[in-house]
């Protein structure tokens, strides 16, 4: 069961549901706002979910690699939830007007065909293994609540917004999954046709398994399960692009699969 909440988390929540209400930004926060701890910004993200009322579907996670984590000054992969209404198929046209700063992502999304329930043993590889039902091909569109500039809070208050989760725009399942060598894959970002972003899956997630046993664990912690039919967004494969309107967007892993995204006006 989680913590009450403090007087300013109840103050944080309150304004992070209504930016997402309200489909805005705002710069910066007032600094006694921002929680005290990693834990405290999780129990503020859960309550945001809570007020919102609407469907987790999937959850997404970022830093996997000790790289990244020094590059976001966190000491642990982090985590957001991601909302039904923002997981889409591709192909997929997104309104560009109601992006806010769209930062895209490739990333390789796995769905579970059976639950993941909290337990008092921790998830092993095999455990979570026998829980997928499939891995796609994926663009995560992520967005902040807080605008981009000298103002931008800390860590923990963007770990309170969801970790920045946004959209997820799923390709087709990758077919024999099981028996793929992920570790020899690689990853591109397409825009306009232009090869921008790259990278080695091997070098961010290992295997797309890796981060859903670590998640799975993390919120059993908390006593949060993973249901069936739930999506996980297991990290990014090549960093990120700001999108802008008139962008076509195209996740490559080769034979993996491509997916693909339209930022409309």
């Amino acid at each position: 069961m989680d913590i009450a909440l403090t007087v300013e988390n109840e103050r944080l929540a309150e304004l992070l549901t209504a930016l997402r209400f309200e489909n805005r930004q705002q710069s910066g926060m007032a600094s006694d706002l921002v929680p005290s701890d990693t834990d405290a910004a999780y129990r503020v993200s859960r309550e945001v979910s809570r007020r919102l009322g609407w469907n987790v579907a999937g959850w997404k996670i970022a830093a996997f690699k000790p790289e990244m984590q020094r590059r976001l000054r966190a000491n642990a992969p982090i985590y957001g939830p991601v909302y039904e209404p923002q997981i889409h198929l591709s192909p997929m046209r997104l309104e560009g007007r109601r992006l806010l700063h769209p930062l895209v992502e490739v990333e390789l999304v796995v769905r579970l065909s059976a639950p993941l329930p909290p337990r008092s043993s921790p998830y092993l590889r095999n455990d979570i293994e026998d829980a997928v039902g499939s891995i796609h091909p994926a663009l995560e569109i992520a967005e902040c609540r807080f605008a981009h500039d000298d103002q931008f809070p800390p860590l923990n208050a963007i770990l309170a917004d969801g970790s920045g989760s946004g959209t997820l725009v799923l390709g087709e399942a990758i077919v024999g999954w099981r028996s793929h060598d992920f570790s020899a894959g690689d990853a591109a970002l397409r825009v306009n046709g232009i090869q921008r972003r790259e990278g080695r899956i091997f070098d961010a997630v290992e295997h797309p398994l890796e981060p859903l046993v670590w998640i799975a664990n993390e919120l059993s912690r908390v006593g949060v399960g993973l249901p069936a039919g739930t999506y996980v967004s297991t990290g990014s494969l090549t960093g990120m692009y700001l999108a802008k309107p008139g962008d076509e967007l195209t996740g490559d892993l080769g034979p993996l699969g491509e997916v693909h995204a339209f930022v409309g006006e």
